[in-house]
């Protein structure tokens, strides 16, 4: 795609079953070397947000995305609430010792753009995942300078590239299709048009993770869009939409997956799901863990699962209900950086 900095860039290109191994542009790359020593910090103490200057729920993806809504206002307006909304749920983070790298977007093109993880994931040994889109709108989120920062701060050694599979109908939104375990090494999918399986199990080979798919679907029978809406992996729980997964057969072996990492289940109902309850995500701060999660998100929890998530790890609300309205919450807005930082 053009924009990766000068380190190891594995070039993958193919489409469906005849994905082979990736042409790499400068040296052979073998098993992917965070898969010798998993990452031992499953929640990144640092993230990546962007900050609309123009936001607005994003047409294109309405068909697929139950989960947006229109917003009360005008567009200036509206665009002036999620702006503020940015940047105090930035200052949250900060305030709780995160660090929070925060861009800005001045354009009209690209009104999805404050849900960076679905472009680029970032893992412990250096690698950098950049992602194909499924909406042609998404793909101008895709951003040089994001990634020269991240390579300004930490360790990053190679990007693996997989946007050029848009060429070929193929797609991967990054943590929005897929939940990672990073100690387990678990990707939790469920299938959309916005998740191409054979590009799943591409990803999987390169960064040594087991895949672990699912159907998921939503009141109206609509697939869920992106896995990170119905389920959320912590460090010692897992919150997990297993009411909107139709066959049992999915819904136990997700259930035994999670347990069998160490995970304590707290089902979500799908009325939960709609209410952003599982598009939480897990942050490090000095003082320990903590879950992001929305207000409104959190407002939705029963006191017992409330209780059972903070016997684990204290909830940080933040209030985000203009972001909202485009069909995507907390987590989204947040990409995580796994990456180890400059010496």
């Amino acid at each position: 795609m053009g924009m990766v900095p000068a380190v190891v860039v594995a070039d993958h290109r193919g489409n469906d079953e005849r994905l082979g191994q990736p042409m790499l542009l400068e040296m052979t790359v073998g098993r992917c070397a965070d898969t010798a020593a998993p990452c031992r910090h499953h929640a990144p103490n640092a993230v990546v947000m962007v900050r609309p200057h123009h936001f607005a729920p994003n047409p294109a993806t309405r068909a697929d995305n139950a989960y947006q809504s229109v917003p009360a206002g005008t567009p200036a307006q509206v665009a002036r609430a999620a702006f503020d909304e940015v940047t105090a749920m930035a200052d949250t983070l900060r305030t709780a010792g995160v660090t929070v790298h925060l861009f800005d977007d001045t354009g009209t093109a690209t009104p999805d753009s404050v849900f960076p993880n679905n472009w680029f994931s970032t893992e412990a040994s250096g690698s950098v995942a950049i992602y194909p889109m499924h909406c042609p709108n998404r793909r101008n989120e895709r951003r040089q300078d994001i990634l020269d920062e991240l390579a300004r701060h930490y360790r990053v050694t190679r990007h693996f590239d997989y946007s050029r599979y848009e060429h070929d109908g193929l797609f991967l939104e990054g943590t929005g299709s897929m939940v990672l375990d990073h100690h387990a090494r678990r990707a939790y999918a469920c299938r959309s048009r916005r998740m191409s399986e054979p590009l799943l199990h591409r990803f999987c080979a390169d960064f040594d993770y087991e895949p672990v798919v699912f159907d998921a679907f939503d009141d109206s029978g609509v697939p869920i869009y992106h896995s990170n809406v119905l389920m959320s992996v912590g460090t010692s729980t897992a919150l997990v939409g297993l009411d909107a997964m139709p066959e049992p057969t999915d819904r136990r072996r997700v259930r035994a997956e999670l347990e069998a990492t160490g995970r304590q289940v707290v089902p979500l109902s799908r009325a939960q799901i709609a209410e952003f309850a599982g598009n939480a995500f897990e942050l490090s701060t000095p003082t320990g863990n903590v879950l992001v999660m929305s207000a409104r998100g959190v407002a939705s929890l029963s006191p017992a699962q409330r209780a059972t998530i903070e016997a684990a790890t204290p909830l940080l609300p933040v209030a985000i209900p203009t972001i909202e309205h485009a069909g995507g919450s907390a987590r989204c807005m947040l990409a995580g950086i796994h990456l180890q930082p400059q010496l």
